[in-house]
């Protein structure tokens, strides 16, 4: 797998037929281990001195969602990764554990949807073991038993969702206090699986157009637009200027 930087920022080119390899190699390291997700907004948030930008730069895998990204490497002559359909590699990677019997904790959402979650994935992937589940939006008084069941169960991986505030940064400032589990943040994933949520259209994805999807149903997301012209300028300004 090759790792490039992107406008400072690391992205890895990460073909799907070598996923499962990868995947395999980071359940094998010891310690905290970490998959993360990238858009433009957070390859713009990740440039920025602080905990997310530390935690994208010490990621195992850094997977490109955005099809701006793939633009932004050509256009800088850069090697061009593969983009990567956020829930299509959810399962991809959960069928990597499935067929190798490993086991996963699920973290987020509501205790209904994640019920319905659990039921799903067990019929989908009947040899992944779900070994611990537990809510999002959970006081802080109720960390450090969460922090504690996964430390004690060592989970192959945890699929952490929505309800969790601190994202991808949860399971990056809580590293030290893991034994060996590794980490994905998807913000839809229990409510893709759970149907509560609407998946984007392939068509849609494959075009780059999804950000539409999102302005649609919250259409003060139109100010992103604003990130995607920052993000040109800041390429433009790479390819200006850095060597």
């Amino acid at each position: 797998m090759e790792r490039i930087s992107l406008v400072g920022v690391p992205v890895d080119i990460c073909e799907p037929d070598k996923l499962e390899n990868e995947v395999m190699e980071i359940l094998a390291k010891p310690g905290t281990k970490q998959i993360i997700f990238l858009s433009i907004w957070d390859l713009l948030k990740a440039r920025k001195r602080g905990d997310f930008a530390d935690c994208v730069k010490s990621a195992d895998l850094v997977l490109p969602i955005s099809k701006s990204i793939l633009r932004a490497a050509a256009f800088l002559k850069k090697p061009v990764p593969v983009r990567y359909n956020p829930f299509n590699a959810v399962i991809q990677i959960l069928s990597v554990l499935d067929s190798h019997f490993k086991s996963l904790y699920l973290l987020g959402s509501s205790k209904k949807t994640l019920s319905k979650v659990e039921h799903n994935i067990k019929d989908t992937f009947p040899t992944l073991k779900v070994i611990g589940r537990y809510v999002g939006y959970f006081p802080k008084a109720a960390e450090a038993d969460i922090i504690q069941a996964i430390f004690k169960s060592q989970p192959d991986l945890v699929l952490i969702s929505d309800g969790i505030r601190e994202k991808n940064c949860w399971a990056y400032r809580r590293r030290n206090q893991f034994s060996s589990s590794a980490f994905l943040y998807y913000k839809d994933a229990f409510g893709i699986f759970s149907e509560r949520v609407r998946r984007v259209n392939e068509k849609t994805f494959d075009k780059g157009l999804e950000f539409f999807t999102e302005i649609a149903h919250n259409p003060f997301k139109i100010v992103y637009i604003l990130r995607l012209f920052l993000f040109s300028l800041v390429v433009l300004w790479y390819k200006l200027f850095k060597k």
